[in-house]
């Protein structure tokens, strides 16, 4: 029989729905706003007030390509970014990386719950340890046990937590004016202290666990769909998947970073002003409009912190679990039954709940994190040279290597990012 003739079971819409543009890259840029990354953008707006809003200018079109090419090779190959590091790079590179992920996206984990747990403590009161636990077991719980169609979807409707701060932004009034000129013509500085907060922001918008989540996204999609192959088996399917993942992406890191900028606003137009300028965590930043933008801000930015982190914990364990489970060749996959791919998911629970011990122990949070944002700084530039390689390689990608503006861009952003590492160590103690 001619396989030409034979017509497909499920056929493939002609263009992408409006559920196909808000899929992986949504939940992976809406992630990327987690309560550590809400700290980081409220210490720059506190700071330095509307001058350093033009870095998220720069950051997204480096990010939608960073991010952009991870997809491809996920929905390409059929695998995440891990296995096919596996099956092209030696083991001595993949696992120091895999290592180096895992430790920092736990680091980050704790990070989160604990400013969830201070954030809730802040609105209702109540002990901050009881919600750690409660909100590690309501994560794990969720991504274990609930099927992944369905999970997917609770993460997409979380995003909406991110319009906590566009709310904010409006209720504390802005002066638009001034930061429009802040965006365009920015009073740069080469002092230790705006290098530094300039580095903790690109090395907070650009980690290397949402490379590995939205590739695993791609992968996870593709595999749950009856009618999807990997591209590299169903070119023809190309074209429909290539425009999806290009919107999608677009789409996710452009809320990514609009939502961090109004971040930078708020606390820009208030704590800047006003004082506290000195803000280390997300809760102090809320904890701080209280008294300067009123109840009301203080409230809606409480609540983005818990519903940003409820977001961004299954990302970060999730992440580590598909990088460490390629790497080692286990069954990996959030639409996998517990009991197929108990590996992957313990990976998910022992990393959930070592970040949940680690705000119980002597270790400072605000430390934890900053080496957190180190590692993820040194580990993202092997990786992305790891992906611009293979997305550009034949062997690896087939008739999908990068197109040259997108190999452009991912490669300008490696550079960015090295440029970034190299910063960051050369402030060191300034």
């Amino acid at each position: 029989m001619d396989d030409a003739a034979v017509e497909p079971l499920v056929k493939q819409p002609e263009r992408p729905r409006l559920r196909d543009v808000m899929g992986p890259g949504l939940i992976t840029g809406a992630s990327d706003d987690d309560p550590s990354g809400i700290a980081t953008y409220s210490q720059a707006g506190a700071q330095f007030g509307y001058n350093l809003g033009w870095t998220l200018l720069l950051t997204y079109p480096l990010m939608c390509a960073i991010q952009l090419i991870s997809a491809q090779v996920g929905r390409v190959t059929g695998l995440g970014l891990a296995g096919n590091m596996r099956k092209h790079f030696s083991p001595a590179l993949l696992y120091p990386l895999v290592g180096l992920l895992l430790v920092a996206n736990t680091i980050n984990i704790g990070a989160d719950l604990g400013a969830m747990a201070a954030a809730l403590k802040l609105l209702i009161g109540g002990p901050s340890a009881l919600y750690i636990v409660a909100f590690a077991t309501l994560s794990v719980v969720l991504e274990v046990f609930v099927r992944y169609s369905r999970y997917a979807v609770v993460l997409r409707w979380l995003t909406l937590s991110l319009f906590a701060y566009v709310g904010t932004v409006f209720v504390v009034g802005v002066p638009w004016a001034t930061v429009a000129r802040s965006l365009v013509l920015p009073d740069i500085s080469l002092s230790g202290d705006y290098l530094t907060v300039v580095v903790a922001v690109f090395g907070t918008t650009i980690s290397p666990y949402l490379f590995f989540w939205q590739a695993g996204e791609e992968v996870e999609n593709e595999r749950e769909d009856p009618a999807c192959q990997p591209l590299k088996d169903a070119p023809a399917q190309a074209p429909l998947q290539m425009e999806r993942m290009r919107l999608d992406t677009m789409v996710g890191m452009g809320f990514s970073n609009v939502i961090a900028l109004f971040i930078m606003l708020t606390t820009a137009a208030t704590l800047n002003a006003h004082g506290p300028t000195d803000i280390q965590t997300s809760a102090q930043a809320a904890e701080a409009l209280r008294p300067i933008a009123g109840k009301f801000a203080f409230v809606i930015f409480a609540l983005g912190i818990v519903g940003t982190g409820l977001l961004a914990l299954p990302v970060l364990a999730g992440s580590a679990a598909y990088a460490l489970g390629e790497a080692l060749k286990w069954r990996v996959g959030l639409a996998q039954q517990p009991g197929r791919a108990l590996a992957f998911y313990a990976t998910i629970a022992i990393s959930t709940a070592i970040g949940a011990v680690l705000n119980f122990s002597p270790l400072d949070p605000v430390k934890a994190l900053f080496w957190s944002a180190v590692v993820n700084g040194v580990a993202a530039i092997p990786i992305m040279i790891m992906i611009m390689i293979m997305a550009s390689r034949r062997k690896v990608m087939g008739e999908f290597t990068l197109k040259p503006v997108l190999k452009t861009l991912g490669w300008l952003a490696t550079g960015v990012m090295a440029a970034a590492a190299v910063g960051m160590f050369a402030t060191w103690g300034d």
